[in-house]
């Protein structure tokens, strides 16, 4: 799932993150004119759709730092209420299903999940 070596130190998308998050007037714009701000910035129309879709795998695949991912959800779902329903991870989940899958097979989560779903439930 990750991407460091894969990482793309020219993509706009990369400086944008680490302006935007530090920048309370930039946040607003990210929230209010989020075309603006990447016209500004000078991404591409292939950044600012991956963007705008929020597609993890696709933000990924196209050079954005993996440590920036997080902060650009937060960005568009802000902090509170993580659960694991919260839209952040579940754009994980969609652009990663086998291995979230995997990272959840067994956990108390996931049984919670089968026994809402009316699937078998272990006792562990």
């Amino acid at each position: 799932m990750g991407n460091v070596e894969r990482v793309d130190k020219t993509l706009p998308l990369n400086e944008m993150i680490y302006y935007v998050r530090n920048d309370a007037a930039l946040r607003d714009r990210w929230l209010n004119d989020l075309k603006g701000l990447c016209d500004e910035f000078g991404l591409s129309e292939t950044e600012y759709q991956a963007l705008d879709d929020k597609d993890v795998r696709k933000l990924m695949d196209i050079g954005t730092h993996q440590y920036l991912i997080p902060h650009i959800l937060r960005l568009f779902y802000g902090v509170t209420g993580m659960t694991n329903t919260h839209p952040a991870l579940t754009a994980y989940e969609r652009a990663f299903p086998e291995e979230f899958k995997a990272a959840m097979d067994g956990t108390s989560w996931q049984k919670k999940q089968q026994s809402a779903a009316g699937g078998e439930q272990s006792d562990g």
